[in-house]
């Protein structure tokens, strides 16, 4: 092993361990399964803008956002960066104070939970709720533990699974210690370290590749590569026209974020509800930096292989664009060495970021919403907690034999299980904080249809291709949000004390 691959392992280890004191830190502050799945909503604004921003962004934005920008140009990777900007803005415009304030009202801690709550409804959306919550992001978590563990055995040539199981036992003992404070506070130094990775990599990228004027030349000279109808087929080397329903496939990922349980969460956790105005400027204002950045280092990275200091990358291995860079970084000495590590262990924040929250999320459903609230197990609170640290454990176990093959496609669910909590929660989300009429056989259907579609559009339909190539999210989101409110129209409106209880939640 060279110097430089020490100096990088121990910075990662260094960033591990950290990772590690603070869950331990955070165990002592558990005494309920409030504290252990909302903090106890103490959340201040800066951990809740980026806990909720880097447990969304996962490896994506250091791996597949780039990688997709160095392959093909910026189409792709712009209306997906644009859709998912919009979405992260009007997620915290319209739909943060409202469930903030609803959740605490009706003493709800978990997402299911809300739903259950919100409509007075004992068991069918809680139970409804949690098992959609555990199909959708246990093999979501089981790609954050691959992502590390490809990582590692990549980096270090050492066996995956025995790579894959460390990180995993890792992520596993701060979530299962400290639970969401310890995962929203992790978080926040993870976006401080894939921050500090996104920055490095771009100025250093485009030193190496002769310039940024280089850099932009080269891209220039590529046919439909900086233009946003059109896009860049690197095999023929020739520009493609980008259709209306392309971009507005691409687009429709923002409507993801109405659904996604582990950013909602951050929202029902904040200590002031009025804080959270500060919250959306800081997650909106670092969003749109962090993918612009990536999309950037993808044409700097076409730049680096264009100057000759890498290889030309083909297919998925675009998306290791950063990784080559950073070894390239850690040749000269031991200070860009450690840096190297810095930048790598970026990658593995972004991931474990969004791999402890989708944990937590998926635990608080069996423990909290399956059998404390659908199976009427009582527990005391020290009981709760104790179950809710088991689930983690059996979960984590789940997701870590579902990862065991390296060559297995877990990673081809990360896109269809956003899609499946976009298409399933979000619509019952909207109406059930927008809409005093609506009523639970409304988000009953809605929930039910929205996932059944994303399985018939994905695999039925979608590849039928030509107007049908949407993707699953869009069409699945309108028929489940139109369900929503013809059935609610069709069935008994709620009764007085849910409209109360609505009306005391409006936005002041």
């Amino acid at each position: 092993m060279t110097l430089s691959s020490i100096v990088i392992m121990i910075a990662i280890l260094c960033y591990l361990g950290l990772m590690l004191v603070i869950g331990i830190r955070f165990s002592k502050t558990n005494t309920s399964t409030d504290d252990f799945y909302l903090g106890g909503r103490k959340l201040g604004p800066l951990v809740t803008a980026m806990s909720a921003e880097a447990s969304d962004m996962s490896s994506w934005l250091l791996m597949g956002l780039p990688g997709v920008a160095y392959l093909t140009g910026v189409c792709d990777a712009a209306w997906t960066a644009i859709g998912l900007a919009l979405g992260t803005w009007l997620n915290w415009f319209f739909v943060s104070k409202k469930i903030r304030r609803y959740s605490q009202q009706i003493h709800a801690i978990t997402l299911p939970d809300f739903f259950s709550k919100r409509y007075h409804d004992k068991n069918m959306l809680n139970c409804i709720a949690a098992i959609i919550i555990v199909i959708f992001f246990i093999p979501y978590t089981a790609s954050g533990f691959a992502a590390c563990g490809k990582l590692f055995s990549t980096l270090f040539q050492v066996d995956y699974m025995a790579a894959m199981i460390i990180c995993a036992v890792i992520i596993v003992a701060y979530t299962a210690l400290g639970g969401f404070l310890a995962a929203s506070t992790t978080d926040l130094i993870q976006s401080i370290v894939m921050t500090i990775a996104l920055i490095t990599v771009v100025f250093y990228s485009g030193h190496i590749a002769g310039g940024f004027d280089a850099v932009l030349e080269n891209a220039k000279s590529l046919p439909g590569y900086l233009s946003l109808t059109h896009t860049y087929d690197p095999v023929m080397g020739v520009s493609k026209p980008y259709g209306l329903i392309t971009t507005f496939s691409l687009l429709a990922w923002g409507l993801g974020y109405f659904g996604m349980p582990h950013v909602l969460l951050r929202f029902m956790a904040i200590e002031d509800e009025d804080k959270l105005t500060v919250s959306r400027r800081i997650a909106s204002v670092w969003v749109v930096i962090s993918m612009a950045v990536a999309i950037f280092i993808g044409i700097c990275g076409l730049g680096v292989s264009k100057a000759g200091a890498i290889e030309t990358l083909t297919g998925s291995d675009s998306e290791t664009i950063i990784v080559k860079i950073a070894d390239i970084l850690s040749r000269h000495n031991v200070l860009t060495a450690l840096l190297a590590g810095i930048i790598l262990a970026g990658i593995m924040a972004a991931t474990m970021s969004t791999a402890d929250s989708q944990l937590l999320a998926a635990s608080s459903s069996v423990s909290q919403n399956l059998l404390r609230d659908t199976f009427g197990i009582n527990l005391s609170d020290r009981a709760s907690l104790i179950a809710a640290r088991i689930t983690v454990l059996a979960i984590s176990a789940i997701g870590i034999f579902l990862a065991r093959d390296p060559a297995s496609n877990v990673f081809n669910i990360v896109s269809f299980a956003w899609a499946g909590f976009g298409a399933t929660f979000g619509p019952v989300v909207l109406c059930a904080l927008f809409w005093k009429r609506s009523n639970k056989y409304g988000a009953f259907v809605s929930m039910l249809s929205g996932g059944i579609m994303i399985f018939v559009w994905k695999y039925l339909v979608r590849p039928l291709g030509g107007a049908w190539d949407i993707y699953e999210l869009l069409p699945a989101f309108l028929i489940a949000m139109a369900l929503n409110i013809i059935v609610s129209l069709l069935t008994e409106k709620p009764d007085s004390s849910i409209e109360r209880e609505f009306e005391a939640a409006r936005f002041k």
